[in-house]
């Protein structure tokens, strides 16, 4: 039987101890998926043991995977070759699957081709290494655990962190974890085999991609996806520390921007105007939820003298009630504006108007974490020619609209001169 000694970051050695679930995440650059693939090698040569037990039986995961390009065979190969293991040691490399020790199988599948019954087929399986694992659904999550069931059977998972909301982030960053879990975050500074090819692709992301840059190499959440209509203005906005605390001011007047959703979500901007700054104070979306439960956050949270600015859809009449949605909003006591349509292309022109006043936009970043992250996902849609065919109406389109309401809706302040003749009388 072979020795192997293999050189560990050690960032990962807590993951050498025994536990149900192995979790690492972070950027790019840290050694996870390496990490992984070497366990991988070194579990498959002990698990026969010194008297000849069956071998290790594992499967590597992806969500979706078209062809073995995409799983980690390479990886595996690759530490299988490091290390000068051969066919005598009982590695035996195919197409589509790696023999290992002791009549062991390494087999690479997707998830998505898995049902309640074809799942069954793993159930002797002791390894599953979940490759990109921020792609897991939930219901794959919850095919594969209880089907790795084994004594002794462990679940790997490697990933970089996209949103809070992913299942896989729930699962192990959330308020309650498996109880027999080991978690690290792992980023390229960890790294002891740093190489310059490296650094350099990190220092050109930074120059470049500055927007992409903490998700990718910090493993940070996604605050700007590729080809956002708000990626470079929200960095440029953090970078000159443009979000942060923003705290109410009591002297200032408050105005509510709305998106408003019927079956799907509501959102609601708090900005306060103080000179040219457009200040975001607060936020807030819900789903499925009745314009009176609306109404109440504005209450619960202070904002009931706000002035409600609502979208061209607010004039329209109920058609249970024929009462104007405004209406019902003024009949509760808030004071209440509608905007007018803009036309043909409103959503793009609501980007455009945000974009080019985005340098005079403050923001809470706590308060206004939900709407943030919304505009950093924020993007065009595309058709199959790859061509735009304006914004992608998903989650974020609700808290982005809303946002481009307030940006029509702004206000350049009035100058010293207008004040002036303001407060004499004269019109302006």
């Amino acid at each position: 039987m072979s020795v192997l000694t293999i050189p560990t970051a050690e960032v990962f050695l807590p993951l050498l101890e025994p536990a149900r679930d192995k979790v690492a995440y972070g950027g790019r650059g840290s050694g996870k998926s390496h990490f992984f693939a070497g366990l991988a090698v070194e579990d498959a040569l002990a698990e026969p043991g010194d008297h000849g037990g069956e071998g290790l039986r594992m499967v590597c995961i992806r969500e979706v995977q078209q062809d073995l390009a995409q799983s980690a065979k390479l990886l595996v190969e690759g530490k299988i070759a490091e290390h000068n293991l051969t066919e005598a040691d009982g590695f035996k490399v195919y197409k589509d699957c790696i023999e290992l020790p002791g009549d062991g199988l390494m087999i690479f599948k997707g998830m998505n081709q898995y049902s309640a019954d074809s799942i069954k087929s793993l159930e002797g399986y002791k390894r599953a290494w979940w490759e990109e694992a921020h792609t897991a659904h939930q219901r794959s999550i919850e095919l594969l655990r209880p089907t790795l069931r084994a004594s002794g059977s462990q679940l790997w998972w490697s990933y970089n962190p996209r949103l809070d909301t992913d299942p896989i982030d729930v699962m192990f960053r959330g308020q309650e974890t498996p109880s027999d879990a080991i978690v690290v975050r792992a980023n390229w500074q960890d790294n002891p085999w740093w190489t310059k090819e490296l650094e350099r692709e990190r220092l050109d992301t930074l120059r470049m991609r500055p927007e992409q840059y903490a998700h990718i190499w910090d493993g940070d959440y996604v605050k700007a996806v590729e080809g956002a209509y708000y990626a470079q203005v929200l960095a440029k906005a953090r970078n000159e520390g443009r979000i942060g605390v923003v705290s109410e001011d009591s002297l200032l007047a408050k105005r509510a921007y709305w998106d408003i959703g019927v079956s799907d979500a509501t959102a609601i901007w708090i900005t306060q105007q103080l000179g040219d700054k457009l200040r975001f104070i607060d936020h807030y979306e819900a789903v499925g939820q009745d314009l009176s439960a609306h109404l109440a956050w504005l209450r619960a949270n202070g904002h009931e003298s706000a002035e409600c600015v609502l979208p061209h859809d607010g004039a329209k009449r109920d058609a249970v009630t024929a009462i104007r949605f405004e209406d019902h909003i003024r009949n509760a006591g808030f004071n209440v504006r509608t905007v007018e349509n803009q036309g043909k292309g409103a959503a793009i022109k609501r980007v455009e108007a945000a974009r080019n006043k985005f340098n005079r936009f403050w923001f809470d970043e706590d308060k206004c974490s939900k709407g943030l992250k919304a505009l950093g996902w924020y993007h065009e849609k595309q058709n199959q020619g790859g061509y735009g065919v304006g914004p992608e109406h998903d989650w974020a389109s609700h808290s982005a609209d809303a946002f481009g309401l307030a940006a029509v809706d702004y206000r350049e302040p009035l100058s010293n001169v207008e004040l002036d003749m303001t407060n004499i009388g004269v019109a302006v």
